[in-house]
């Protein structure tokens, strides 16, 4: 995945959070290990989250962002994928019993990267049931919505609310839902079903920030308007008022 400059957005003051209590250690990725690897500090970081005192609203579409083998299967799949990919699965299961639209982005990574197009690592990790309530979308850049016809697809189902899953927080999970909420959709993001990697020392410190903080920072970086949600369990769908997709 690349970052997109056009991302980079105004930080907002605060969230609109729903039982979240802290970070959790699910986005615990690293796909390329760090000699000194940064250490998580005490205290409520390693806090899961509260449970929520009051369940959201209902969401009308599911983004499944980059769920992808490169960072889930093989040799240098994330150490915790496994947990992002139960809740996405999950997620996958209850959107497609609601008739809630569908839509798993698959990024098309530069040519020598590990989800470059024809490799297996750009393969869709998850199977698709294809449909009017659910297709795949390529993209090339982090928010999911350039160049692409997941906006058109949205305003044709009659999508305003949607939930966003996957990875990697900071990059196409950030850059997706953003945008998202510049189009004036309600958005959802459960903490637990995203994650990204370690990040690495900035020249001159010894050490990085750990995948979970990385992944919080991405939800702070949304602003107040994005609703976190502490478990994706706890996030229902319900089918969108337009027709399917054709």
């Amino acid at each position: 995945m690349r970052r997109n400059p056009a991302n980079s957005g105004t930080r907002k003051t605060d969230n609109r959070l729903i039982g979240y209590g802290g970070p959790s250690s699910i986005g615990r990725m690293n796909a390329n290990p760090q000699p000194e690897p940064a250490k998580t500090p005490p205290g409520p970081v390693n806090n899961p989250p509260e449970p929520a005192k009051s369940p959201p609203e209902p969401v009308e579409a599911l983004i499944v962002v980059d769920v992808q083998s490169a960072f889930f299967a093989g040799e240098g799949a994330a150490p915790h994928a496994a947990a992002v990919q139960e809740r996405t699965e999950d997620l996958v299961d209850r959107a497609r019993a609601a008739g809630a639209l569908i839509v798993h982005l698959q990024n098309d990574g530069a040519p020598g990267m590990s989800d470059e197009p024809g490799t297996q690592g750009w393969e869709l990790h998850l199977p698709v049931t294809p449909g009017p309530r659910e297709v795949v979308i390529r993209k090339t850049l982090d928010d999911g919505f350039h160049e692409t016809p997941l906006g058109e697809l949205l305003t044709e189902t009659g999508v305003r609310s949607l939930a966003v899953c996957g990875v990697m927080s900071e990059m196409c999970v950030l850059g997706t839902a953003r945008t998202a909420l510049e189009r004036e959709y309600r958005v959802v993001l459960p903490h637990d079903a995203h994650g990204t990697y370690d990040v690495p020392p900035a020249p001159g410190e010894t050490e990085g920030v750990p995948a979970a903080m990385a992944s919080r920072v991405a939800e702070w970086a949304l602003g107040d308007e994005v609703e976190i949600v502490a478990y994706a369990k706890d996030v229902p769908f319900q089918a969108p008022p337009g027709p399917a997709a054709t």
